[in-house]
């Protein structure tokens, strides 16, 4: 692929494409272009979704017609050829309880990969992963980053019923549940922290673009941090500008 594509799905959405790979280069792309549909003022946009690689505008079909919309998107490409992101990035702490009855599936992947639940937890804790996309659940984080060495095949036979907070690992991705939801990745381990509040002004915590770490704690601190005893210590976050 030599440059970005456009192309129509349905009468109501345009995706424009910047490639097939998951790769930070991509990621950057999507960002400052979905950052730029945002602060445009065009009359009939309806949403924005931005993924691993593209980016999806839905609009409203009796105001704008595909031809029309596309016409625009390729004006706002031509504007981000010589731009670049100009964003504040977040690094975000997430405490982790690495517990076996947090996480069921820490015996299979210390046979499927003959490495000790240590090394398993120094791998994933010692990252720092790029938040890519938030998607499959509000807050749900798809995460980069992961160690080749914890690269691990989703599960034959997916749950009826993850736990909310259970972090996760399906190929060579981590991510975090944030609610209580099907899934068929391998558990290793829960937060106390919750992702998704639609109470708040911001309702999820993680955004595309943050940065994040895992911090292990132990069984009473998760208890600790469940029953808000900790305050607002769990969560670190720290800001670098661009």
């Amino acid at each position: 692929m030599n440059g970005p594509t456009i192309y129509p799905v349905g009468d109501q959405v345009a995706v424009v494409q910047f490639g097939e790979d998951i790769s930070k280069d991509t990621h950057e792309q999507v960002m400052l272009f979905e950052k730029l549909i945002r602060n445009s003022s065009i009359k009939g946009l309806v949403d924005i979704i931005p993924t691993y690689h593209s980016v999806a505008v839905y609009y409203n079909w009796r105001v704008l017609q595909f031809d029309h919309v596309r016409a625009l998107l390729e004006e706002m490409l031509a504007e981000t050829e010589n731009s670049k992101t100009s964003m504040s990035k977040r690094t975000v702490t997430i405490p982790v309880c690495y517990d076996e009855q947090y996480g069921p599936d820490l015996d299979h992947l210390q046979q499927y990969h003959q490495i000790s639940k240590k090394d398993i937890i120094r791998l994933h804790t010692e990252q720092i992963y790029l938040v890519y996309m938030i998607g499959f659940l509000p807050g749900f984080p798809y995460l980069g980053g992961l160690n080749k060495r914890l690269d691990t095949p989703r599960l034959e036979t997916p749950r009826a019923t993850v736990p909310s907070g259970s972090v996760g690992i399906a190929g060579n991705q981590t991510g975090i549940y944030p609610l209580e939801s099907p899934g068929g990745w391998n558990l290793i381990g829960r937060t106390p922290v919750s992702l998704f509040d639609p109470e708040q002004d911001e309702p999820t915590l993680l955004k595309m673009g943050d940065l994040l770490r895992f911090q292990s704690i132990s069984g009473e601190e998760y208890r600790e941090i469940e029953q808000g005893q900790l305050g607002n210590q769990v969560i670190q976050i720290e800001w670098e500008d661009e």
